[in-house]
C-alpha cells in the first residue's frame, strides 16, 4: 500500500534518541522569479509577519524555534541566517521589509537551479548551527523546509531528487513543495472576503528516504496564513498523546476479567489558539490556566500522556452546551514513529470504525480521565469528566464537561406563550433586517489582534540601521555579512545577489528608511 511505504519511508528518518527540542527549525525558501511576484509578495509578506507575531506572542516553549529564509532569484541569497523566533521579532520585520522591496515580476528569468541549491545551502547551514547549538549544550536536531514557487511541485520533486541523493538528509524531517497559482479573476481583497480558505490539495511523494510534500494553494493571505499556521501544531511523534479505553465488547463475558479494556492510542491537537497564552492581551495577572490541574487538559506543550476511559453513551441531543467548558481538542489516530506497523494499521482502523458508529446512533462520549499521579497539591485523586463528540470527518472533538462540584444552580423560567404584537413585530423587523449566512466562517472575522500584537512586540533596532541594498558589503564576504544580519553561523560563499543591480537606488533608500511598521499601527504607540 502507497500509504504504508509513505509512513514507513518517514519513520526511518526519526532517530530513536531522544530530542531536547521536538520542534523543527524551519527554511522557508522563495522563489521570486514567478510571473505573478507582485501580487504574491504582498501577501505573502502579510501572511508571514502575521504567523510570526503570533509565535513570537505565544507563552511558553517556542513553536519556531529557529527561522531561515532564503530568496530564489538568477542565484539563491539568504536573507534572514538562522535565527531564534522569540525575542527577534524587530529583526524578522526587517527581513520581510526587504522582502517586500525585492523587484518585480519580469526581472529575473524561470527556472535554473536556484532553489535545490536554497535546499543544499540550508541544510549545510542548519547542521553548522546545530553544531555550534549542540556544544553550547542546547539541540535541536530536525529541519523542515518549505519551498514557495510558481513552477509545477513535480517537476521540483524531480529537480530536488536529482540534486540531493548525495547529500546527506538525516536532520531534514520534510520538504514542502508549494505551488502557488494566481487567482485571475478575483482582486486580493475579494478573495478574503468571499473566498473560505480551504484545506490545501497536497500529495505525499517519498524519495530519498524522506517525505515531499507536495501542495497548491491560492495567492491570498488567508490561504498562506493557513499554511504557515502549520508550523504552531506540536511536532513531537514519539509517543502518543492520548489513549481512549473502551470497554472490550470483543470477548465473551465468560472468559473476559471485567477490567479488560481496548485501547485507542490517539494524538491531541488544538483547534484554536488559547488567547491565554498570547503575552500582551491582557493585564500582567492573566495566565494560562495549569497543566498539571486536574480539570484541564493541554495540547501544547505534549509532555503529558492523557488516559480517557469512555463510561457511558449519551445521546447527542441530550448534552446541554451550557455544561462544556474549555478549549475544544481534536483527537486523530497516533502517528507515532515509535509503534509497528501492524500495531499502528490497527489502531487507525480502530478508530475510524468508532467514528462511524458514533455517527450511525448519534451518539456521544462521557469518559473520565484517569489522574497520571498524585503530588502534594492534590494529594486526592480528583476526575475531571469530558464529552467526546463524532465528526463526519476522521477526527473526534473533545471538551470539557462539568461535574457536579463546579455547577452552580440556575433558574431557567419557562417562555411565556403570550406577549404583545407591538413587541414582537419590533424584534422580528430588526431580525429580518440581519444578514443571514449559512454556516459562521471565522475566516470573515478581524480583531486587529495582529496589529496590536505587533505594537506591542515592535521594538526598533536601533544598532541595526538597516542600509540601502547598494551601500551593503556584499554577501559573499563572510565577516562582514555575519555582521549585518548577527548569525551565529557564518553562510557559505555566494556570489552577490543579482537584486542589487535590477533595484533601482531610489526605491532601494525609501524600503530601508521607513519605519518597519506601517503607521496604521501608530495609534497603539500612543
Amino acid at each position: 500500500m502507497n500509504s504504508r511505504k509513505l509512513l514507513s519511508e518517514t519513520r526511518r528518518t526519526f532517530p530513536a534518541t531522544k530530542v531536547h527540542c521536538q520542534q523543527p527549525s524551519r527554511i522557508l525558501i522563495v522563489d521570486v522569479t514567478s510571473p505573478s511576484w507582485t501580487n504574491t509578495c504582498s501577501v505573502l509578506s502579510e501572511a508571514l509577519e502575521n504567523t510570526l507575531c503570533l509565535a513570537c506572542s505565544l507563552t511558553g516553549p517556542c513553536r519556531v524555534p529557529l527561522l531561515s529564509l532564503y530568496v530564489v532569484q538568477n542565484q539563491q541569497e539568504c536573507l534572514l541566517p538562522f535565527t531564534q523566533v522569540k525575542e527577534n521579532f524587530a529583526r524578522i520585520q526587517a527581513c520581510i521589509s526587504e522582502l517586500r522591496s525585492l523587484p518585480r515580476e519580469g526581472c529575473f528569468p524561470q527556472g535554473g537551479n536556484g532553489v535545490v541549491q536554497a535546499v543544499q545551502d540550508g541544510l549545510q547551514q542548519f547542521k553548522q548551527y546545530s553544531r555550534h547549538a549542540a556544544a553550547g549544550g542546547s539541540a535541536n536536531s530536525s529541519v523542515e523546509i518549505t519551498i514557495l514557487t510558481s513552477q509545477s511541485g513535480k517537476e521540483m520533486v524531480k529537480q530536488l531528487e536529482k540534486k540531493l541523493k548525495d547529500v546527506d538528509l538525516v536532520c531534514l524531517r520534510r520538504i514542502q513543495a508549494i505551488e502557488v497559482l494566481k487567482r485571475d479573476f478575483l482582486e486580493p481583497e475579494d478573495v478574503e472576503q468571499c473566498m473560505p480558505a480551504e484545506e490545501p490539495s497536497s500529495n505525499d511523494i517519498a524519495i530519498l528516504g524522506m517525505d515531499i510534500d507536495v501542495q497548491t494553494i491560492e495567492d491570498n493571505v488567508i490561504s498562506l496564513e493557513m499554511l504557515f499556521k502549520t508550523w504552531l501544531h506540536d511536532y513531537g511523534t514519539e509517543r502518543e498523546h492520548l489513549q481512549l479505553l473502551l470497554p472490550s465488547g470483543g470477548f465473551s463475558h465468560a472468559t473476559a476479567p471485567k477490567t479488560t479494556l481496548m485501547c485507542l492510542k490517539c494524538d491531541l491537537q488544538e483547534r484554536l489558539l488559547d488567547p491565554a497564552l498570547l503575552s500582551g492581551t491582557a493585564d500582567g495577572t492573566m495566565r494560562a490556566a495549569d497543566f498539571n490541574s486536574p480539570c484541564q487538559m493541554a495540547a501544547w506543550p505534549a509532555t503529558v500522556l492523557y488516559k480517557l476511559q469512555v463510561v457511558k453513551a449519551l445521546k447527542s441531543e441530550g448534552v446541554c452546551e451550557s455544561v462544556l467548558y474549555g478549549l475544544p481538542f481534536i483527537i486523530k489516530p497516533t502517528s507515532c514513529w515509535q509503534l509497528d506497523w501492524d500495531e499502528l494499521e490497527t489502531n487507525q482502523h480502530g478508530f475510524h470504525a468508532l467514528c462511524h458508529s458514533l455517527l450511525k446512533r448519534k451518539w456521544m462520549l462521557l469518559a473520565k480521565r484517569e489522574p497520571q499521579n498524585t503530588s502534594p497539591n492534590w494529594s486526592i485523586m480528583v476526575h475531571s469528566y469530558y464529552i467526546i463528540v463524532p465528526s463526519d470527518s476522521a477526527t473526534l472533538l473533545v471538551k470539557a464537561v462539568a461535574i457536579r462540584e463546579l455547577l452552580l444552580p440556575s433558574t431557567f423560567p419557562a417562555l411565556l406563550a403570550e406577549h404583545p404584537e407591538r413587541v414582537h413585530g419590533l424584534i422580528e423587523s430588526a431580525l429580518n433586517s440581519l444578514e443571514v449566512e449559512v454556516a459562521y466562517n471565522p475566516l470573515h472575522l478581524k480583531s486587529n489582534l495582529y496589529k496590536y500584537l505587533k505594537s506591542m512586540l515592535y521594538k526598533p533596532l536601533h544598532r541595526q540601521q538597516a542600509q540601502p541594498r547598494d551601500q551593503r558589503p556584499e554577501r559573499h564576504q563572510p565577516k562582514q555579512h555575519q555582521s549585518r544580519a548577527k548569525a551565529t553561523v557564518a553562510p557559505l560563499l555566494m556570489a552577490p545577489s543579482p537584486v542589487q543591480v535590477f533595484r533601482p537606488a531610489g526605491v532601494r533608500r525609501d524600503s530601508c528608511e521607513r519605519s518597519l511598521l506601517p503607521k496604521e499601527y501608530d495609534e497603539f504607540l500612543q
